[in-house]
């Protein structure tokens, strides 16, 4: 059998008043995530720990079956390995946003959704100005970028600019945990301050600010950590897999987990990703692979933007151009195929950022009796079939493994 996780970042949400108190999900029209959910056995998932942050690298890591408490590492170590920057052994890594600022206010966390070709002039300028004596800036894709430190202290609080837009960025600066790292809180503060000097009159701003854009006047750095010692998804479940995204998060974790890269051209991580390149490049490389893990994050930036009917039209686009012509064309296979379709966490368009209430799944087995759910949504799933799992129940569940619990570490 072949298996396919469709993880919608960030789908789950809350009741909504404009909407009647129904969540995106229950509002939207999903007819072929509904047939399927009819021919499934549902529950409710939690994908991140109390204690940890619900971020979408913990709970994608996790979603895989993963262990997070044992090696989670920071999204900046896993979004190296995406681009292809090794992280050496005395090196901190952190994800470097280019966030936009006005009047001191964190006006977003993407400076307007920036081009990739955009931002790698503004990294490489900012490499060029504040490079050196152990820092370096890498450039990723749009707004999310990558900075090493030399020697850097993990032990510092870093607040990540979507869960603040609307505070006043001095507020929410780095601040270290423990005496020892109040040295790198110095060192990182001063790279914001300084990059703001350096973008606010570059050119790229300036004609960012003609098309009546927002402007990428800052950096802003989070999530630091070391390099992390991960396990192969093969080597804990036996399979052999492949990523398919369109961020470089999701590729940090496959290449540690193992799995292959597929890049679809026009895959953009908004809502106008290209929907059919990503489900048709799933289905080809079932072909190949035992398994895929086919990421949309488009519901996810809606919410992070508290676009309710945006969020609203991504999952129809999900339901309408990917999950209809997966569940079509696997029918067509010999081999038969297992279709899961879950969230990481949810993105509520109230709150605009990520939130640790479970999330709700569903796992089409053939040959599995399915449970009495119809909808797929926050509120008819919990009386399915699963209940409530944690950890990496949903990924045994999928494969319906029956052995003991696989130790996720080194």
């Amino acid at each position: 059998m072949k298996y396919i996780i469709i993880l919608a970042d960030g789908a789950a949400d809350e009741p909504i008043d404009s909407l009647g108190g129904k969540t995106p999900l229950m509002a939207a029209h999903t007819p072929h995530m509904d047939a399927l959910c009819a021919k499934s056995r549902c529950g409710k998932l939690i994908t991140v720990p109390s204690d940890m942050p619900p971020g979408s690298e913990i709970a994608n890591m996790a979603v895989l079956g993963y262990d997070v408490k044992t090696v989670y590492e920071g999204r900046g170590v896993l979004e190296a390995a995406s681009i292809g920057v090794e992280v050496k052994e005395d090196e901190m890594a952190m994800r470097c946003n280019l966030v936009c600022i006005e009047d001191g206010i964190i006006k977003n966390h993407s400076a307007g959704h920036i081009s990739s070709e955009e931002a790698a002039i503004l990294i490489r300028d900012l490499q060029k100005e504040l490079g050196g004596k152990g820092v370096s800036f890498h450039p990723g894709t749009s707004y999310r970028h990558l900075l090493l430190v030399n020697g850097g202290n993990k032990h510092i609080h870093c607040t990540p600019p979507h869960d603040v837009p609307g505070t006043a960025f001095k507020e929410v600066l780095v601040k270290a945990n423990q005496p020892e790292a109040e040295p790198t809180q110095e060192q990182l503060n001063n790279l914001i301050i300084r990059s703001q000097e350096i973008l606010e009159n570059h050119p790229v701003n300036k004609a960012r600010k003609a098309r009546g854009k927002d402007p990428a006047n800052s950096i802003w750095m989070w999530s630091p950590g070391y390099k992390p010692k991960m396990k192969t998804f093969k080597e804990l479940y036996g399979k052999s897999g492949a990523m398919i995204s369109a961020v470089d998060l999701l590729y940090g974790i496959g290449s540690y987990a193992g799995l292959k890269p597929i890049h679809v051209e026009g895959a953009t991580g908004l809502y106008d990703t290209n929907y059919e390149g990503k489900a048709k490049a799933a289905v080809d490389a079932l072909q190949e692979v035992d398994f895929v893990y086919l990421h949309i994050e488009a519901s996810d930036e809606a919410g992070h933007e508290g676009d309710v009917d945006l969020k609203i039209k991504t999952l129809e686009y999900l339901d309408q151009r990917v999950v209809k012509y997966i569940m079509e064309e696997t029918g067509k296979m010999n081999e038969e195929v297992a279709i899961a379709i879950t969230p990481d966490h949810p993105t509520p368009c109230n709150l605009r950022t990520h939130t640790h209430e479970p999330v709700p799944f569903m796992i089409y087995k053939p040959g599995n009796k399915p449970d009495k759910v119809l909808k797929y949504n926050e509120t008819d799933t919990k009386k399915g079939y699963y209940e409530t799992l944690k950890g990496n129940e949903f990924i045994k569940a999928l494969f319906h493994s029956q052995s003991p619990d696989v130790d996720n570490g080194d």
